[in-house]
This record gives structure tokens, sequence and C-alpha cells, in this order.
């Protein structure tokens, strides 16, 4: 069930139009791909993650403990599609050029097995699946930046759109989380190691976010698009930019 989403969007995904200069690179055709399921599961899972927060206000407060049926459902959900995107970029041979993503993956993967495992701190997971909302305009900047559509309004719009979301969903997310471990360490199942993951995660945080900005907001110069560039040098910069 957990990986049945991503192989369903996956198959509907395939009829949609595709844009020619995607079309005609390998690179650009697979990680369209890529980001067009990962499209499907931020807007599924961040909406279900915030409707879960505000039906049942306790998920805020009782982190360690507090779940329901259907916040459990949403981590197996989510847990299905990290493992599924993981096996993606290692299968299709990307993994050398997304090894920040891997990384990332395999933090949230061991967090949320251990979650839906233990049942413990599954609102925990529930509100670290708050980024998504954030991850809506990331593929999307990231989509438009495949289709060379960087001078468009769409994509002047949604990097401001973008910005607002890192910072009240990303950022605000992870201070919230690493705030709610350090003020419980003493007690909590673990808290080492939460607390760990979660530094780990905040400083690869920070780090896109200044590549963010850098990019967006305070371009030294204009960036070469890489139509003649190699994969792996493509690669490099779709998935850090």
């Amino acid at each position: 069930v957990p990986r049945l989403h991503p192989l369903v969007a996956h198959q509907l995904l395939q009829r949609l139009p595709v844009p020619t200069v995607v079309r005609q690179d390998a690179f650009r055709s697979w990680k369209w791909k890529n980001l067009s399921v990962s499209m499907v599961h931020s807007v599924l899972t961040g909406t279900w993650a915030l409707t879960c927060a505000v039906i049942w206000p306790e998920t805020l407060s009782n982190i360690h403990k507090f779940h329901t049926s259907l916040s459990y459902l949403l981590i197996c959900v989510s847990t299905g599609y990290f493992v599924h995107d993981a096996g993606d970029i290692i299968l299709t041979g990307h993994g050398r050029g997304s090894w920040e993503f891997l990384l990332h993956h395999a933090m949230v993967i061991w967090c949320f097995l251990y979650a839906l495992y233990t049942q413990l701190y599954i609102a925990g997971a529930l509100i670290a699946l708050f980024v998504e909302v954030n991850s809506v305009t990331l593929h999307l900047r990231l989509m438009l930046k495949l289709a060379n559509a960087q001078s468009s309004s769409m994509y002047h719009i949604n990097k401001i759109v973008n910005l607002f979301t890192y910072v009240m969903f990303r950022l605000g997310t992870q201070f919230y989380l690493t705030w709610y471990i350090v003020h419980n360490y003493s007690w909590l199942d673990h808290g080492g190691y939460f607390l760990i993951t979660m530094m780990m995660m905040n400083i690869m945080m920070v780090i896109y976010f200044y590549r963010l900005l850098r990019t967006d907001f305070f371009p030294r110069s204009k960036r070469y698009t890489g139509q003649n560039g190699t994969h792996n040098n493509n690669s490099k910069k779709f998935l850090s930019d």
C-alpha cells in the first residue's frame, strides 16, 4: 500500500505533455518524471498533514505519543514514497549526483520506520511533513528550470511564494521540532538520535536556503543552463540549485 501512490502517479503522469526541451535530453526527461511524482506526493501529503493537524490539534503538542489511524496511514504512504524515490535515483544511475537527496531520504526513512514500528513520534513525523507544502513550489521551480522557463512570469511569481513557504513551512517546521526535542530531551525515547538527526537536517536546510537565495534573489551572473553539458553536470546543477 505505501508504494501504491507513487506507482499509480507514475502511470498517470506518463500521459501528460512534456516540454520539447525536456524530451530531447535524457537527464531532463528522467528528472521531469521524478519531479512529477514528487509533486503528487507533496500535494497529497502536505494537504493531508495540515488537515490532520487542524482536525486534531493535539498533534502539535503531544508529538511523542499522539496519533490517529489517519496520521499513521499518512506516514505509511509517505515512507513508501521516499523508498520509491530513493530506488528511482539509485536504479537509474543518478545516485552519485544526488547523494544529498539520498542522505536526506535515508534519515527520513529511518525516522519514519521507527515511528511506524514503535507507534511513537507519529505526530512528529506528521509535523515534519508540513515541509511538503514548500516542496510543491520547490518542485515547480525545478520543473520550470528544466523547461528553460526562468524568465517566465510563473517562475518569478513562484520564487516569491517559494521563499515564503520555505521560511514558514520548512524552516519553521524544523525549528519547532528541534525546539521540542531540546525542551523535552530528558524524557524522550532515543532523544539523542533524533536530536542529531534534526541537527543534520537543519544544516542541510540552511545550506539549501542559502543556495536558493543566491540563485533566485542574489545571482552573481547569469548561469548557463547546461544544454551542451554532460548529464552529471546537469544533475549537479538542478539538484543543488
